[in-house]
């Protein structure tokens, strides 16, 4: 069996996105919930508030000082996207997750994690908040793994939603493998299979494009086929995971028709694509009850 970290704190339920976000605390509390029967097979570890500079690896200070301005107050950054006094502090502690997963990895506490945190990250892009993320957690955690000696980074994303912040950090980077599986046609536009890189970093992004009602056989055929050779021939040193969870067929914010079987076995699939640490960081996921029971199972399959 693995040692898995899972790695939340209050602070995300105080992330205050009004009453009928899709992006709730109840989210998190559902999670919660359902994994209450893996508790003593977890270690359980607490994020920690970064600095400035750590945030500073993707997003410039005068973006992340607006951050802090929004929060002081709380108001929009845009129709979808909420500061709440309490904001700034979830985003900076959900940065924080992921620089905690990565040194606990380094120093052989455990060998796998789980970033159960509030704001989501992949739709920041170095200069813009959007799509209800603040801060790029994935991107950043990527960065600060190369600055403690990770060299080769790979970023699979399998959120419903393309990850276009991720992306964007990464797109003439030949360190860092952006790979994503989303749903044609949705928010926010980006992530065509055309679009692969640009300078050195041309061919170091991969996107696959399912059409709505896909299923699993659709879902599975892009982490069997396709994502095997690429993390062969990349040979990452670590790889971590933008975990969103609104691919399932209960998601109000899509239209695939995937399982929550579907699910645990694309999970397993990119757990045995290559023996290297893994932190998985939670993104999207709407339906609370779904998401609960989706987390379960790859926490269950990190495990094994």
């Amino acid at each position: 069996m693995k040692k898995v970290a899972y790695i939340t704190d209050d602070i995300y339920l105080r992330h205050d996105t009004g009453a009928i976000h899709p992006e709730s605390p109840e989210r998190l509390m559902a999670i919660n919930q359902a994994i209450e029967p893996l508790l003593k097979q977890l270690v359980l570890v607490s994020p920690i508030k970064v600095s400035t500079s750590i945030i500073e690896l993707v997003h410039p200070l005068e973006y992340i000082e607006n951050i802090e301005s929004m929060s002081e107050y709380g108001g929009s950054i845009d129709s979808d996207t909420i500061c709440s006094v309490d904001s700034y502090d979830a985003a900076t502690m959900a940065v924080g997750a992921g620089v905690v997963a990565l040194d606990g990895i380094k120093a052989g506490k455990f060998e796998r994690a789980f970033c159960a945190v509030r704001p989501p990250g992949h739709h920041a892009t170095p200069t813009q908040a959007m799509g209800f993320c603040l801060f790029n957690n994935i991107a950043i955690a990527a960065r600060y793994a190369q600055s403690i000696g990770y060299e080769k980074v790979m970023i699979i994303d399998f959120d419903v939603h393309h990850g276009n912040g991720t992306q964007d950090t990464f797109w003439q980077d030949d360190s860092v493998f952006y790979f994503s599986s989303h749903q044609a046609f949705a928010y926010p536009g980006t992530g065509a299979e055309a679009h692969k890189g640009e300078g050195k970093g041309e061919g170091y992004t991969a996107n696959f494009l399912m059409m709505p009602e896909s299923t699993d056989v659709e879902l599975l055929d892009i982490y069997e086929n396709d994502l095997p050779p690429l993390i062969a021939k990349f040979e990452p040193d670590i790889i971590l995971v933008s975990a969103g969870y609104d691919l399932h067929e209960s998601d109000p914010l899509a239209t695939l028709n995937i399982t929550t079987q579907g699910i645990r076995t694309m999970v397993r699939g990119v757990l045995g694509c290559k023996d290297v640490p893994y932190i998985f960081f939670l993104e999207g996921g709407y339906d609370v009850g779904a998401l609960g029971e989706n987390v379960k199972v790859t926490l269950e399959e990190m495990l094994r």
